[in-house]
């Protein structure tokens, strides 16, 4: 049986990469679209098993004017809201996680933090011990980080996985099987270079040079991979129906 997930790439800079290998090797058909280069999303799900939206250096906002990020961020968010509501597995990818927020009532705004950006560490939250996926992460994981946005606001009804001390939202869910990452997984050397080398004032900002940037990431791409290609084998499961899912699950009030 064929397992089609849709990846929704949103910029040519930042492709599905190792992500796209491992759910690849756990089983999954990977049908990519780029609207960016005038694919055109469908209308629904129908025949998908999962959901992959990836980042890019779009805003999730709107501009002052009032035009979305890119244009077809309306239609995006039209589907991430059928994912969650049709329980189709979801993940979103730094853009990706801060469009199914916003897509969910939540907000998106400019850092007041400012860019955050190199390999950095996040911290589980209480509530990812009953996640599916993210039960079994260890509590304080390496990750890649490069935006300068974030969530400021999670969407009512979602349920903090990840957080760390700049910005509390680095992961979510919705529902209880749609996942969104402020963070990267799916980098190597090679996508970090890339944007290293186009992005050197702001690397400047931040007292760094892109040469140095890219050694820090490409020293935990190890440790990345030990434990986010076992997160994306689960996420995998989930989409083929192999792996049970966890029941949404209210954490008991201090005290009671």
């Amino acid at each position: 049986m064929s397992y089609r997930a849709l990846v929704i790439e949103n910029d040519p800079t930042d492709d599905a990469r190792r992500l796209g290998e491992w759910l690849t090797d756990a089983g999954l058909e990977l049908q990519v679209s780029k609207p960016y280069a005038g694919d055109t999303l469908p209308a629904d799900l129908d025949g998908f098993a999962a959901v992959v939206v990836l980042g890019g250096d779009q805003h999730a906002y709107d501009d002052p004017t009032g035009n979305p990020g890119a244009p077809w961020f309306p239609a995006l968010e039209s589907l991430l809201r059928k994912a969650v509501r049709n329980k189709v597995p979801t993940l979103g990818v730094c853009l990706g996680g801060q469009l199914l927020a916003t897509a969910m009532g939540g907000t998106v705004e400019r850092s007041a933090s400012g860019p955050e950006i190199g390999a950095k560490l996040i911290a589980r939250r209480d509530a990812a011990e009953y996640d599916t996926l993210w039960r079994y992460v260890p509590f304080v994981p390496d990750v890649l980080q490069w935006h300068q946005d974030e969530i400021t606001e999670l969407p009512v009804g979602a349920t903090l996985l990840a957080a760390s001390t700049r910005y509390p939202h680095q992961a979510f869910r919705m529902g209880d099987r749609a996942w969104g990452l402020q963070f990267h997984i799916e980098c190597d050397a090679e996508m970090i270079g890339d944007w290293a080398a186009s992005n050197t004032k702001v690397l400047a900002d931040l007292g760094t040079d892109a040469a140095t940037l890219v050694e820090e990431c490409a020293a935990v791409l190890e440790d990345i991979q030990d434990v986010w290609q076992p997160f994306a084998l689960r996420f995998a499961a989930v989409a083929r129906g192999e792996l049970e899912v966890l029941p949404a699950r209210q954490l008991p009030l201090l005290g009671h």
